[in-house]
């Protein structure tokens, strides 16, 4: 299989036990890559329990200050909500969204985004994200565990790379996606050039947003990001000479 390159990243824990299981669930399916974001509380002993056996991945977790830092270095990074949004993102199922990860997986470092418990990722944390996927659950009862939306992303995997799941083979010709870090320093250049020449007279996160929707409608390429920042500058030189 083919999973070395991705890792779950849970946002904001704020039960250590969900830690825990994800932790047992990842080790499952054969993941070992576990990021936490500002969890409530870890190392915890209740974390440990909820474990069972797969201690190994708690020692390795890597811990960050911010989602940012969690995902630096991935290509590509998918989110989860269990909630519809109003924004007018994209959304996938958990089986669908395998296909993308399936072409990225050999040139790519793929994060899978968890949030918090009670009110799962922010639309913020949501933008850093170039596919959604929603677990199709009812809609009169839409809450689900952490580690339960863990075990069905991981599951998903695990039937994607299995030898026999397809009969074509993995291909590695494509070009590297650009790493979110690059991707959020282009938000941050055109950020900076629309309030310059006069587009964004106030600041306006709704509006903003749907700027950088139009980029995020598919995942940036590197070269594509040098190109688009390479005309942010050439534009910011023009009007400064002007």
């Amino acid at each position: 299989m083919r999973l070395d390159r991705i890792r779950i990243v849970l946002v904001n824990t704020t039960h250590p036990g969900n830690i825990g299981a994800t932790a047992r669930a990842m080790a499952n399916m054969g993941l070992d890559r576990l990021y936490l974001v500002a969890p409530q509380t870890f190392p915890s002993g209740e974390a440990t329990v909820r474990a069972a056996g797969a201690d190994h991945l708690l020692e390795r977790a890597t811990v960050c200050e911010s989602l940012d830092d969690a995902v630096a270095d991935c290509g590509l990074v998918i989110g989860t909500t269990a909630r519809q949004r109003s924004v007018g993102w994209v959304e996938f199922s958990p089986k669908a969204v395998m296909a993308k990860v399936r072409e990225r997986v050999l040139t790519d470092q793929i994060a899978f985004v968890f949030g918090q418990e009670a009110s799962g990722l922010t639309n913020s944390e949501l933008e850093r994200c170039q596919y959604h996927v929603r677990i199709p659950v009812e809609e009169g009862f839409a809450s689900i565990n952490l580690a339960a939306s863990v075990m069905i992303m991981v599951y998903e995997l695990k039937k994607t790379f299995e030898p026999d799941a397809h009969k074509t083979e993995l291909v590695s010709d494509q070009e590297r996606l650009a790493t979110s870090s690059e991707v959020q320093g282009f938000y941050k250049h055109l950020e900076d050039m629309l309030i310059e020449t006069g587009f964004l007279k106030t600041p306006s996160q709704k509006l903003l947003r749907k700027v950088k929707r139009i980029f995020s409608r598919t995942p940036l390429r590197e070269d594509e990001v040098n190109i688009l920042r390479g005309i942010l500058t050439s534009i910011q030189c023009f009007r400064r000479k002007d």
